[in-house]
């Protein structure tokens, strides 16, 4: 579940370090208002390396009832556990993050780069909630910019944007705060979600799919591509093992496609009974006769094009996908790794080696 942040609706912010000098602290237990018009709250409890937040939604007139979830963080390990404690019996789903977590003391983070470049200045002091505060006001790009921030800790007590002579939005409204540290009671998984795991990460999965470390492959179809151009040498293998797949393939590519055109080209792919493919539309065509040893030479493409490896099967036909440029090394390895030899309709995924043994063009 996502967390209020300060002025996360507005892209034009420029974010960065504490205004303070000073660390924030570990351990506190902190109760926000959630953004919107409901009465809603979102407690974080903090004891170190373990946080929980819990969300509290109110009974709606509509008759939707009252509601509250849990979420467990182990900040080390960078795993989550979620679960609605008033469901019988529990269950619990897991997941892996990194970076922001929804801490309460990032939005002070979040202001210092505002204030240091001049869009947010002082303007005055307030006691909220008997909390003194520094007020920091300001207008960017035609919006109304607030914050009141505790001092004393560098928390963000209270923010909010909104359009000249209209009403402000509040991402953040603390209602209470308490520097002491929560019971370790909190912090403890019910016995339903011991057992469940968070799913695979990307480099968990690229890893059991090369039998390599996964940090030394990134997946080619997530952008951007890479402002430096290569050469790109494309290899068909077997996941797990690597081994070139040793059955005749076809390649076709259309190196000019424009995610930004109004007007898509449409691309038509012919099969024939042993699921060899014809490939028509836009700038697409084959280049399977540039296949040589079993791998295809791609000189300097561009930042992203479209790409397809058909391993003929009978009915089933051939298909294409966006790939994103990424050079490494002046000639970059791609494997289109299929995942089941035996039956290439399964699919593969598109691995550049960024490192490893298998960034290195074999020699033959």
């Amino acid at each position: 579940m996502s967390t209020p942040r300060i002025f996360t609706a507005l892209a034009f912010l420029a974010l960065s370090p504490l205004l303070p000098a000073q660390a924030p602290p570990t351990s506190y237990t902190i109760t926000e208002g959630l953004p919107g018009s409901t009465a809603g709250t979102m407690t974080v409890y903090r004891s170190g390396a373990q946080a929980m937040i819990e969300y509290r939604h109110p009974a709606k007139p509509d008759g939707t009832p009252a509601s509250r979830s849990l979420n467990l963080f182990d900040l080390k390990a960078g795993v989550s556990h979620t679960w609605d404690p008033a469901v019988t019996p529990i269950s619990c789903s897991a997941g892996t993050f990194s970076g922001d977590w929804g801490d309460p003391f990032a939005s002070t983070a979040e202001l210092t780069a505002s204030i240091a470049k001049g869009d947010l200045k002082a303007a005055g002091t307030e006691t909220l909630r008997g909390i003194p505060t520094k007020i920091y006001a300001g207008v960017t790009q035609g919006m109304n910019l607030k914050a009141w921030i505790d001092q004393k800790d560098g928390l963000v007590i209270k923010s909010g944007f909104g359009a000249p002579g209209s009403p402000m939005t509040f991402m953040v409204n603390v209602r209470s705060i308490s520097l002491a540290t929560p019971p370790a009671s909190l912090f403890v998984l019910p016995a339903a979600c011991a057992s469940v795991k968070p799913p695979p990460t990307a480099a968990e999965l690229m890893a059991a799919e090369t039998g390599d470390s996964g940090a030394n492959f990134v997946n080619a179809i997530y952008g951007p591509g890479s402002k430096n151009s290569c050469s790109i040498v494309l290899r068909v293998v077997a996941a797990k093992t690597m081994t070139p797949i040793n059955r005749k393939f076809q390649v076709a590519i259309d190196t000019t496609y424009n995610q930004d055109s109004p007007n898509p080209p449409h691309y038509v792919f012919g099969v024939g009974n042993d699921g060899t493919s014809t490939y028509s539309g836009g700038g697409l065509h084959e280049i399977t006769n540039q296949v040589h040893n079993g791998m295809l030479r791609i000189d300097n493409p561009p930042a992203y094009f479209n790409l397809g490896v058909n391993i003929p099967t009978p009915n089933h036909g051939a298909d294409v996908g966006l790939i994103y440029r990424q050079c490494f090394a002046p000639t970059t390895m791609l494997y289109f790794v299929v995942k089941d030899p035996s039956n290439p309709a399964n699919g593969g995924d598109w691995l550049y080696a960024k490192a490893g043994k298998y960034a290195a063009l074999p020699a033959h």
